[in-house]
């Protein structure tokens, strides 16, 4: 069987291919908007010999393919810097759809691989999103965690709640590179962290109108959300279907 060819996302050298949309500096500042990035909020910088993208953290906003992209491995692999504006927060946004802003006032309506420091493959939906995950209450019962055994939850927008947190913890300390794949196929999602299942979503859709439909492919996004993050290798792999090991 030919081997699948794999697209680098990050070329490691710029950022074409890509689309930016940095919100305002502060309370009294305009946005920046669409593809005006004068504060180096996304960069391509070299540390110890390695070409590295560089998401600053000071601003929020988002780095976006112009290309959607469905049933695909993605591997991303990326540390935490020194630099902390508010905390170490961002996310892998995927299957994203519509307009920039959709989602908390920056952007797009998506699925949210989270990688923000002690909830790393955390799911959120973002925007309009919806998915149906496998959870159980937490003790306080105020949120819910991915149980492989648990009772189909309904999560989006009017739903039980957007957020369904891992339920491994599976990262590596501050300032060591971390390993997140990201296996999506149809309307199903599986989060890795450094090679350990944390979060399988079902049922992939948006919501339009009050209706949910199908929702299995879309632009991919890094955020920018409160911290200096690098990433080091950004590639893109078509699949067929989900490895079935990962299903158990």
């Amino acid at each position: 069987m030919a081997q699948k060819k794999s697209i680098e996302l990050f070329n490691g050298k710029n950022l074409d291919g890509w689309d930016t949309y940095i919100g305002a500096k502060d309370e009294n500042s305009e946005r920046y908007g669409l593809n005006n990035d004068p504060e180096k909020v996304f960069s391509v910088v070299t540390r110890n010999g390695e070409s590295l993208l560089r998401i600053s953290g000071d601003i929020n906003g988002a780095l976006a393919t112009g290309e959607e992209y469905e049933n695909y491995h993605l591997k991303l692999i990326f540390k935490w810097g020194d630099k902390v504006a508010k905390s170490r927060n961002s996310g892998l946004l995927y299957h994203s759809f519509g307009n920039f802003g959709e989602g908390l006032g920056i952007w797009m309506s998506s699925h949210e691989l989270q990688l923000w420091t002690e909830h790393i493959g955390d799911s959120y939906c973002m925007g309009n999103s919806y998915f149906e995950i496998p959870a159980v209450k937490s003790a306080d019962g105020k949120s819910y965690v991915y149980d492989a055994k648990g009772g189909m939850t309904k999560f989006g927008e009017g739903q039980a709640s957007k957020i369904c947190s891992k339920n491994l913890d599976n990262e590596k300390p501050v300032g060591e590179w971390n390993v997140v794949e990201l296996y999506c196929f149809g309307g199903t999602a599986v989060h890795v962290v450094n090679g350990k299942v944390n979060m399988i979503n079902y049922n992939s859709g948006k919501l339009v109108n009050g209706r949910m439909l199908p929702l299995a492919k879309g632009k991919i996004q890094l955020q920018s959300e409160g911290g200096e993050l690098f990433v080091r290798k950004m590639t893109l792999t078509k699949i067929d279907k989900i490895p079935e090991h990962l299903l158990k």
